[in-house]
């Protein structure tokens, strides 16, 4: 029989709605049933595409006895992490603090009123790897409660407290200084892995706000930055981590060599990892990096995009119980799939493909040989090369489509489609396809429409079922992403929704002692209100809140925007300063407060050749410190300030370049638009 899962909305749930286990999603129900039970609460937190989510679900919460025990003893609640961030965050801190690290499955004992005071990740069904037996663990937690329990109590007190009060430094005050920019990129350089790119150990993560970071200080000269972002992305497009055949990366790799990934494929990923190739193509003008950038999009329109104009959450490690048995090939069915030997002994070699294989006897696909090093081997022009792999790939998209699929979790975050959404529209501008643009305008009206319910903005939808108040990330990441569209579908309406929500942030989100917190004032009571200041795998919500009234302010001259962000952005600097991999997004939003960047509004017909040819030279370049409006002339109501009081030069379509709303004369012709810029 299901358990109280059964109603749930969320894959990650419904994964486990047929658990012996008496599982509860969270809510007053069940916090209600553990005081009045006078039980403690066992709360697992994870997420769909979780590999170890599975395998302590099959070992322990299909097992009867361990059920059995947790039923007994315990009332247990299941948390989706990706719906529920202000749970997992809190907890996390928690297990954090408790053991030195996180991860998930997340496991951790509450007291009935949410106290935390013992807590891990995965346990397993025996004591190994100096972890104890998950039963072993429940059986010592009972004890703890029925006969200990003053100190279980002195122990959650102190936890909490140490939580409420944990937190970042800041230096509340202070001036921005760009000798902060400046440090961070010094500590990126010291610490960068030369040999395989990236920084860190394994696992490897990819750092793409910390790659825009550097190609943002590209644009202004620094060759260090360049050199280091540029070394990452080509490192990582090899392949293992990147998907060769099909487009899109993996959520990480478990060694240094960007090899073996862990499989599973995350939306905010690919989101960020396509915006940070196309800035890369812009910066360099590599068309290998463009290619991936497409790749990748093509990946999740094909992938993760529902007929409702959302893109899914992830798609999932395993698939017939192994992981990454989808990805992985063996020589022989290369062989047996790719016919022509002209192509196929170019793959094999390209990809150095074997009868042993690089990864548990299969092979995951990673560049061993460049173009010009298969070039010479076989005899070919780089150009031919490239054209020959590149048939080889359909072939092989083809024949994994015949494999059983992973699971894909289908429902949309709004934070996570904000991402993508301006993925899509900044590649459809730079690279004029217009296919994206309109997957972009698609993904708009979805969220403005299933996601805001006309008083306030969701966090979740699957299968037209909305819900979950939406948390600052998902505010301050959709007002970015309209802005973005804005600039590549010049609808005054994309800009008004954006200041709109700006305006339901300020007044719900913020703190009075600078920034916001991550959840709204009108939110669940939890044993703390989070507020969260450094980015990790996708950028905070505080990060993100900065740099979206940054280019509002732009925009409408509303200095109390511009003050606001600068606020937050002095107090995180030192931090930032110090640990640039921790704030990537943060370092990104100071250079756009720090740096010379212009406004550009641009009025005339939107179909006029006369316009179209001043737009070309304003996307012929990647500028991140400008914004650009633009309108016919006279502007709708709505439109952002800096169209106003623009007349057209001559008649013909306009373009006027401003500093702080101080604007130059404004030009018709192209190459002058040119000079200017």
């Amino acid at each position: 029989m299901p358990n109280q899962l059964a109603n749930s909305n969320s894959p990650y749930l419904l994964q486990h709605q047929d658990n012996p286990v008496d599982w509860h999603p969270w809510g007053e129900e069940a916090l209600a049933k553990a005081k009045a039970e006078d039980k403690p609460i066992f709360l697992s937190i994870g997420y769909a595409a979780c590999h170890w989510c599975h395998v302590m679900a099959h070992e322990s919460f299909e097992d009867a006895d361990t059920a059995a025990l947790m039923n007994q003893h315990f009332v247990n609640i299941k948390v989706d992490r990706e719906e529920r961030p202000d749970i997992d965050g809190i907890y996390m801190d928690a297990v954090v603090t408790l053991t030195g690290s996180g991860g998930w499955p997340m496991s951790v004992f509450l007291t009935p009123d949410g106290q935390p005071f013992l807590g891990g990740t995965y346990f397993p069904p025996v004591a190994r790897h100096n972890l104890p037996a998950f039963k072993d663990l429940l059986q010592h937690v009972q004890r703890l409660w029925a006969e200990e329990r003053d100190k279980v109590f002195e122990v959650g007190g102190q936890l909490l407290e140490r939580i409420r009060s944990a937190g970042l430094p800041q230096a509340a005050g202070e001036a921005l200084e760009a000798t902060t920019l400046d440090k961070a990129s010094m500590k990126l350089a010291q610490n960068y892995d030369w040999t395989h790119g990236g920084w860190g150990r394994a696992p490897k993560f990819p750092q793409p706000m910390t790659i825009d970071f550097l190609l943002g200080r590209a644009t202004e000269g620094d060759r260090m930055a360049k050199d280091m972002a540029l070394h990452a992305l080509r490192a990582m497009a090899q392949g293992g981590m990147y998907d060769v055949v099909g487009g899109g990366f993996a959520r990480y790799s478990v060694d240094d060599r960007w090899l073996v990934p862990h499989f599973e494929k995350m939306l905010y990923d690919n989101a960020q990892l396509a915006r940070a190739y196309l800035h890369a193509y812009l910066v360099s003008g590599d068309e290998a990096l463009r290619r991936v950038c497409e790749r990748t999009l093509d990946f999740v329109a094909r992938e993760l995009r529902d007929a409702s104009g959302g893109f899914y959450s992830s798609l999932d490690a395993d698939s017939e119980g192994e992981e990454g048995k989808f990805y992985v090939w063996w020589l022989e069915e290369i062989k047996k799939e790719i016919k022509k030997p002209e192509i196929r002994d170019l793959f094999v070699g390209a990809y150095g493909v074997t009868a042993e294989g690089n990864f548990e006897g299969h092979n995951v696909l990673q560049r061993v040989q460049s173009d010009a090093e298969l070039a010479e081997t076989f005899d070919l022009s780089e150009d031919e090369v490239r054209t020959r792999l590149d048939a080889a790939h359909p072939t092989l998209l083809a024949a994994r489509a015949r494999r059983v699929r992973p699971g894909t979790d289908d429902k949309a975050l709004t934070a996570w489609n904000a991402l993508m959404l301006a993925a899509f529209a900044e590649a459809g501008r730079y690279l004029g396809r217009a296919d994206y643009i309109q997957i972009a305008r698609a993904n708009a009206e979805f969220l403005l429409s299933e996601l805001h319910d006309g008083q306030r903005l969701l966090r979740s939808w699957r299968a037209g079922r909305a819900a979950h108040n939406a948390y600052l990330e998902d505010y301050a990441a959709l007002i970015l992403a309209l802005l973005a569209l804005y600039q590549s579908d010049p609808d005054a309406r994309w800009y008004t929704e954006a200041e709109r929500l700006a305006d339901e942030m300020l007044g719900h989100f913020k703190d009075a002692a600078g920034g916001f917190f991550d959840t709204r004032d009108d939110h669940e009571k939890l044993v703390t209100r989070p507020k969260d200041l450094q980015d990790n795998a996708t950028p905070c919500g505080n990060s993100l809140a900065a740099l979206a009234l940054l280019q509002l302010a732009a925009y409408s001259g509303r200095g109390e925007w511009q003050d606001v962000a600068t606020q937050s952005l002095a107090a995180l600097q030192a931090a930032a300063g110090d640990y640039p991999t921790s704030f990537g997004q943060w370092l990104s939003a100071m250079r756009f407060a720090l740096g010379e960047g212009r406004e550009i509004a641009i009025l005339g017909a939107p179909d006029g050749k006369d316009t179209r040819a001043l737009l070309d030279i304003v996307w012929s370049a990647w500028r991140p410190l400008d914004v650009v409006a633009i309108s016919p002339h006279p502007p709708a109501a709505g439109a952002p300030a800096l169209l106003n009081e623009r007349p057209l030069l001559d008649g013909k379509a306009s373009a006027y370049v401003c500093q702080h709303f101080v604007c130059q004369r404004p030009v018709n012709e192209a190459n002058e638009l040119k000079d200017l810029l």
